[in-house]
């Protein structure tokens, strides 16, 4: 079975849409949960001290969701360029980058708010993915080895800013949230309105440019059976280099595992690494798999991995729709759980119809995921096909 198929004119990547789908699916559940379990937005599911394995591993296992987004982003960038010139590759990921901004703060930052008067913009995912490429967008002139370097440098090198001692605060505090230690960071904009940024910029820049300089692997010139053997080799050796890292804590994680009260919890210990920001660990262990399932994935064609293919052709029309599924059935159970108008404002959340004691148990929200995966197959399935049918310039936009 040939790996690759021809949608609007484009080559598109059967094992990238696979694994793209994949982590489109698993990341839907934790933002189920962030919204539907009955002590998500209190309960730190990292949390040794209150975690259970189900819970842990409910969390641990959309870790993987982005950071090879961010890393697919970089192929997916290379790849265009395959059809461009250097000037229209730059320009393209530029105004791509300033859209994917500008969704992030007032598209999503609604979805999650539901608040008209945006007293708070999040800052997620989508941000540093529009951010970075609008700095690869600058970079892109350069030879291919010089952004493999400089990607390099922080994908290994940022996480030696654990041992300084940075701005905490004021301007200079705010920039280091933004650009390296964003872990919820809570920026002001004055009295009424302030940024909740998750993500911070440079980490995840590295990632996504080692990701384009990953995308040359899939030049028509590289043979299949080398780039399989390069995937699989180079992610076993980031996984080898993990489990050695985080074994001896040397480096590449603020917060080193530890003994627990049972070999159980001190094994989750040892997976639970660090993502805002996203340690060398994290991105090791993550990423590392991703490439594995690149490469084992290049000729697997089935029922299963058909639909995978489906939600990942289009992976930002099912990411913006997701969002406000998932907060439109928020809305629809809050109400059938008995709660009134008094109770969608909560003062200790910043999101609406979110009162305590909302929600259900972890089987209740993996049956809302399901739900919410499974509502979505259908206008995803709808959407793929169009852009496999149609031309318009706007499509390489969504």
């Amino acid at each position: 079975m040939p790996n690759l198929y021809e949608p609007s004119g484009k080559q598109r990547i059967q094992s990238i849409d696979i694994l793209r789908g994949v982590i489109m699916l698993i990341m839907a559940l934790d933002h189920t949960r962030d919204f539907f379990h009955i002590v998500g937005p209190t309960n730190d599911p990292t949390n040794m001290v209150t975690t259970t394995p189900i819970l842990f591993f409910t969390r641990w296992i959309t870790h993987f969701c982005a950071p090879n987004f961010v890393f697919l982003s970089g192929i997916s960038a290379y790849l265009a360029g395959t059809r461009r010139t250097k000037n229209e590759l730059s320009a393209f990921l530029i105004k791509r980058g300033v859209w994917l901004v500008f969704v992030e703060v007032v598209i999503l930052t609604f979805a999650f708010s539901l608040n008209p008067f945006y007293n708070f913009f999040i800052l997620q995912v989508l941000w540093v993915i529009g951010l970075s490429m609008i700095i690869l967008g600058l970079l892109v002139r350069a030879p291919l080895s010089v952004i493999a370097i400089i990607g390099a440098l922080i994908f290994f090198g940022h996480d030696i800013l654990d041992y300084l001692q940075l701005p905490k605060t004021g301007f200079e505090g705010n920039l280091m949230k933004l650009l390296f230690i964003a872990k919820g960071s809570v920026i002001p904009l004055g009295k009424t309105h302030l940024i909740f940024d998750l993500y911070a910029l440079i980490p995840w820049t590295g990632v996504m440019l080692l990701g384009y300089v990953f995308g040359s692997l899939y030049k028509s010139s590289f043979a299949p059976e080398r780039r399989r053997k390069v995937l699989l080799y180079t992610g076993i050796g980031m996984l080898a280099f993990f489990i050695v890292l985080r074994y001896f804590n040397i480096y590449g994680d603020p917060e080193p595992w530890s003994v627990q009260r049972n070999s159980v919890y001190t094994f989750l210990s040892f997976l639970n690494v660090s993502k805002y920001p996203p340690s060398l660990m994290y991105c090791l262990m993550t990423i590392g798999t991703g490439l594995i399932v690149l490469s084992l994935t290049e000729h697997v064609h089935n029922r299963i991995t058909a639909i995978f293919i489906i939600y990942g052709n289009v992976p930002f029309f099912y990411y913006v729709l997701h969002f406000y599924l998932i907060r439109a059935t928020n809305v629809v159970v809050f109400f059938i759980q008995g709660f009134g108008v008094k109770q969608i404002v909560n003062p200790n959340s910043a999101f609406l119809f979110s009162p305590p004691h909302f929600g259900f148990n972890l089987f209740g929200v993996y049956l809302v995921w399901l739900f919410v995966i499974i509502t979505l197959y259908f206008p995803c399935r709808w959407f793929s096909r169009y852009k496999k049918t149609h031309k318009q310039w706007w499509l390489s936009y969504l």
